[in-house]
């Protein structure tokens, strides 16, 4: 090692000794013993990690002097440290002490990040921190540049957690932005969940004109988005795009996503005659415009030998109007079977709008396949009360979506898809302890479904290949 690293590591004196003694003593406790009562353990390690708070605070035995500087700005920050502890948490730091060649070791920082450095030095001596939402990217940061990677994975934990529960959508969308950036794919995933399954409070929040439009392009291809109707997002599309003034390449992207095709025919015609939106990108939605209004004056059979009609635009997304589904509150889950019957359109085109198809669906929380003696499950199944020709050339999948909430405020928490039952699903329910009143999956000791039908015409075009 050279005269770095015995600078370092190699001092006597009593913080460097108690710095390395509290950086490996175990867990904290008091005392035990085990089970032959020959040995005994003393941890006294929260009582160092104390003085070690005190040595940072005070700076008694400092090493090292950080100077932190904000770039594009005058603000700094000076933090008194131990080599030995920077260097112990950290590569990064251990690279950075090395190479200086003086008392003072100088890092760049943003603004954001410099407004946290305190805190994130404090979590490399005491292993704990305390921070509100907004610090959660910045201290993010510092643990990524830094290489603290028990500090990162703790960090982007938690904020997955915060985004499944009612974090405010602009905090979520602000993190999504910053998991895109940083490539941090479970961090997004769980960003754009959140988002798509609450899509039309969303959509009501002020916090969506301010999106930015990689995640307007990224929610609008997904089929997995929970709103009212398509229309509703057009509108919120519209009023977005009114208030960004996105560029011409953008603003056709964005349009081309709309599923025109899911919106009645007359809604349709109104937007295109008086939409200002419309109006100055018509061409580049005319093809879609044209075929929605194909498949809403077409029979199916008939449409099937003109168009691809399995394709984005004749996708249904999970709607919550009532030609698509119903809403079902199961009260007492873990006791009694509960069952409901509703009605929808027979599919999303203007020729079986009209007509209808009567739905069963059952709740069993402990249902038992003859096939094994294990512990029951719950499960739903939905099923039409009559079945015919009506139904040629339409496969429905079944959409069941679970939220919960307190104080008026409901949070879509996961949502199962199938054709016939959720056994075809390995994780329905699988996390909702239904015994328990405090579970997170209900609200009033009631399970919150909104159950989803999806007419598809994908058998028509099997047929027709």
């Amino acid at each position: 090692m050279g005269a770095d690293g015995r600078r370092l590591c190699g001092q006597a004196c009593p913080a460097a000794l108690l710095l390395a003694a509290c950086l490996h003593f175990g867990p904290a406790g008091g005392a035990d013993s085990s089970p032959g009562g020959g040995t005994f353990t003393l941890s006294h390690s929260l009582g160092l990690v104390a003085r070690l708070e005190g040595l940072l605070q005070q700076g008694n035995g400092s090493d090292v002097v950080l100077q932190v500087q904000a770039l594009g700005s005058d603000e700094a920050k000076t933090v008194r440290a131990h080599s030995l502890v920077l260097a112990l948490q950290s590569e990064v730091f251990r690279g950075l002490l090395k190479s200086r060649d003086a008392t003072d070791l100088v890092v760049w920082e943003s603004a954001e990040c410099t407004a946290v450095f305190d805190q994130f030095i404090r979590y490399l001596y005491c292993g704990e921190m305390s921070f509100s939402p907004d610090q959660a990217v910045p201290l993010l940061k510092l643990a990524t540049k830094y290489g603290v990677w028990g500090l990162r994975q703790g960090l982007v934990q938690h904020m997955i957690r915060r985004v499944a529960g009612d974090l405010p959508v602009g905090r979520v969308a602000a993190w999504y932005e910053y998991a895109a950036r940083a490539k941090d794919e479970a961090l997004r995933h769980s960003c754009l969940r959140r988002l798509s399954w609450n899509l039309s409070s969303v959509l009501r929040s002020g916090e969506w004109l301010r999106f930015g439009a990689e995640l307007l392009a990224t929610l609008l291809r997904s089929s997995d988005l929970v709103l009212e109707k398509e229309l509703e997002l057009f509108e919120a599309l519209e009023a977005w795009m009114e208030q960004q003034r996105p560029d011409g390449l953008t603003a056709e992207t964005l349009l081309q996503s709309v599923r025109y095709a899911m919106i009645p025919p007359q809604d349709l015609f109104r937007i295109q005659r008086h939409s200002p939106v419309l109006l100055r990108h018509e061409e580049s939605v005319r093809s879609l415009l044209y075929a929605s209004y194909q498949f809403h004056s077409a029979p199916p059979l008939q449409l099937a030998q003109l168009l691809h009609v399995n394709c984005s635009l004749f996708t249904p997304r999970n709607y919550l109007s009532p030609a698509w589904g119903s809403p079902w509150v199961v009260g007492s889950p873990a006791r009694d079977d509960r069952s409901i019957t509703f009605q929808t359109q027979l599919g999303p085109s203007g020729h079986d709008a009209g007509r209808r198809v009567t739905w069963n669906a059952l709740f069993s929380p402990r249902w038992l396949p003859l096939s094994t003696r294990t512990k029951g499950q719950p499960r739903v199944i939905v099923t039409p009360a009559t079945s015919g020709a009506d139904f040629a050339g339409v496969a429905f999948q079944k959409t069941l979506i679970l939220s919960s909430g307190h104080d008026g405020t409901a949070v879509v928490r996961h949502i199962y898809n199938f054709h016939q039952s959720t056994e075809e699903t390995t994780d329905f329910l699988a996390e909702a302890d239904v015994d328990a009143e405090t579970s997170e999956y209900l609200t009033d000791g009631s399970l919150h479904f909104h159950v989803v039908i999806k007419p598809l015409y994908q058998g028509l075009i099997a047929a027709k290949n």
